[in-house]
C-alpha cells in the first residue's frame, strides 16, 4: 500500500469535484436539449419573459430573464449546497468549492448543450447562431472567461494553506 499525502488527497478531492460538476452538467445539458430542442434560452417555452431591463445587463449578461431560468438557477445552487446542509458542516472553504463547482457546472452545461444538441453542434457555436449570448471574447461567450477565472480564484482560496497564526512573544 502506498501512503496518501494531504496534497494527494486535496488533488483527488479537487479533480473528483470537477469531474462530478462536469458529469452532472452532461446530464442536465441532455435534459435541457429535450426540453428546449433547437430553441435555446427557453425561447419557445410557455414561461414569462423580461426582455428589456437595465439590471439584465448587469446581472444577466444582457440575456432575457425567463421564469424557467428564475427557477432553474436557484434549484441547481440549492442542489450543490445540499451536502453541506445535510451534514451540517458549512465553512468558507467548502462554500468556495461549491461556488466554483456551480460555475464549472454552468459553463460545462451550456457548452455541452451546443455540442450534444443535434440542431447545433460546434459548427453553430458562434455569435450569429447564438444570439442569447450577447457578449463574446474569441470563440466563446465572455461568461465562460469570467466564470472560469472566478472558479479558479475560488478554488485557490479553498485549497490554499492557511497562514500560521502569529505568536506574541511574552516579555519577562
Amino acid at each position: 500500500m502506498t501512503a496518501t499525502t494531504p496534497a494527494t488527497t486535496a488533488y483527488r478531492r479537487l479533480f473528483g469535484m470537477l469531474f462530478w460538476a462536469i458529469l452532472t452538467a452532461f446530464f442536465f445539458a441532455n435534459v435541457e436539449i429535450q426540453i428546449e430542442g433547437a430553441a435555446g434560452w427557453a425561447a419557445n417555452l410557455p414561461t414569462w419573459r423580461i426582455e428589456q431591463h437595465w439590471l439584465l445587463d448587469i446581472f444577466w449578461g444582457g440575456r432575457v430573464m425567463t421564469g424557467y431560468h428564475a427557477w432553474i438557477f436557484p434549484f441547481i445552487a440549492l442542489m450543490f449546497h445540499y451536502p453541506i446542509w445535510f451534514n451540517g458542516s458549512w465553512d468558507w472553504r467548502g462554500e468556495c468549492r461549491i461556488m466554483a463547482s456551480i460555475m464549472v457546472f454552468w459553463i460545462s452545461e451550456d457548452w455541452l448543450w451546443f455540442v450534444l444538441n443535434p440542431a447545433y453542434g460546434l459548427a453553430r457555436f458562434n455569435p450569429v447562431d447564438v444570439p442569447w449570448h450577447k457578449h463574446w471574447l474569441g470563440a466563446v461567450p465572455t461568461d465562460y472567461w469570467i466564470y472560469s477565472i472566478a472558479a479558479i480564484v475560488l478554488l485557490w482560496l479553498a485549497e490554499r494553506k492557511p497562514r500560521p497564526a502569529c505568536v506574541a512573544l511574552s516579555q519577562s
